[in-house]
């Protein structure tokens, strides 16, 4: 990535209006921008891999509409417990060895307990001294909490916005927009990587698509990682059923992610094993320029990897350097 932070196109001064504009330009023209930022800022042939495990799943407190570990939702996801160290890196060496630069480890938390904080320490220091970028998401934390990680080396903390202000109350009721700020905030100020993106798909209009972009672009600072997730169904959450977003308006939000946060990596996240290998192939001349490898996120299906080697080699695309 070149540093033009200086050329004017690090703004954060969007405004809804603009980026509905952008939303509503014609397919072509905006491709056209997302794809001339895009060469901007980084090599456009360079995928970021990254690998995400799950190393405390299910019981979480929280009722994420779209969430199968939610306890609000029966979705056969259990209880479990947190991973033992030796087993999570196991996992991270796999990892590297499939080719991952970036390893990410979630759990189902709505925050942190002290004494698990410092498992998770413990698993950060491990993945770091094999040579990975380390990412974890594990709910709302404390500023001290913060600084903890950032003393145990970690490069990024996940926490996803998910959609616009307004649509917020109808996905998620047990913690607010502004807690999820006020996290990111504790996190920026422990100098720590802000990976924070969102879910497009929950029936959300072309507006809070635009709402939630907005809100990321107006941060004081751009998240160095933007996962953009297209929502997963998972059959007994509240979002099981409904009807699915149109390819092409997925694509359309990448592009837009792109323009308004140019130096960013923007992730193609969850449900890249519903999207066909034109979409995504779409996505990356948008602009998409990190994925994950490996056949599951948290919960759900991804893509595995050899299916994803495939794409990137037909597509002429290579992994980013670490």
């Amino acid at each position: 990535m070149t540093d033009k932070t200086s050329s004017g196109d690090i703004r954060h001064d969007w405004t809804r209006a603009d980026i509905r504009a952008l939303f509503q330009l014609p397919f072509p023209e905006l491709m056209f921008r997302a794809a001339e930022m895009h060469r901007k800022y980084f090599d456009a042939r360079q995928v970021q891999i990254s690998t995400l495990l799950s190393i405390k799943t299910g019981g979480c407190p929280e009722d994420c509409a779209y969430c199968p570990q939610s306890v609000h939702f029966d979705t056969g996801v259990g209880a479990g417990k947190l991973m033992a160290l030796e087993t999570v890196l196991s996992e991270a060496k796999a990892a590297k060895d499939a080719g991952a630069s970036r390893f990410c480890m979630g759990a189902a938390w709505r925050s942190p307990k002290d004494r698990d904080l410092d498992k998770v320490c413990a698993m950060v220091e491990g993945v770091k001294a094999m040579g990975l970028e380390t990412c974890v998401t594990l709910g709302m934390l404390e500023g001290d909490q913060a600084t903890r990680l950032k003393s145990a080396g970690l490069d990024y903390y996940n926490h996803n916005l998910d959609t616009s202000p307004e649509y917020y109350g109808d996905i998620i009721t047990t913690r607010t927009y502004q807690d999820r700020l006020d996290t990111l905030s504790r996190v920026r100020d422990a100098g720590i990587n802000v990976c924070c993106g969102g879910i497009v798909g929950m029936n959300e209009s072309e507006d809070d698509r635009a709402g939630m972009i907005h809100a990321l672009a107006t941060l004081p600072a751009h998240p160095e990682s933007v996962p953009i997730n297209l929502l997963v169904q998972v059959e007994g959450t509240k979002l099981n059923g409904i009807a699915k977003l149109a390819p092409l308006d997925f694509v359309r939000t990448i592009a837009v992610a792109r323009i308004t946060m140019p130096a960013s990596v923007v992730r193609l996240s969850a449900g890249r094993e519903d999207m066909s290998d034109e979409t995504q192939a779409l996505c990356f001349l948008a602009g998409a320029n990190s994925v994950f490898y490996g056949p599951r996120l948290l919960t759900t299906p991804n893509p595995v990897a050899d299916k994803d080697r495939a794409l990137m080699a037909e597509l002429g695309l290579v992994p980013m350097p670490a």
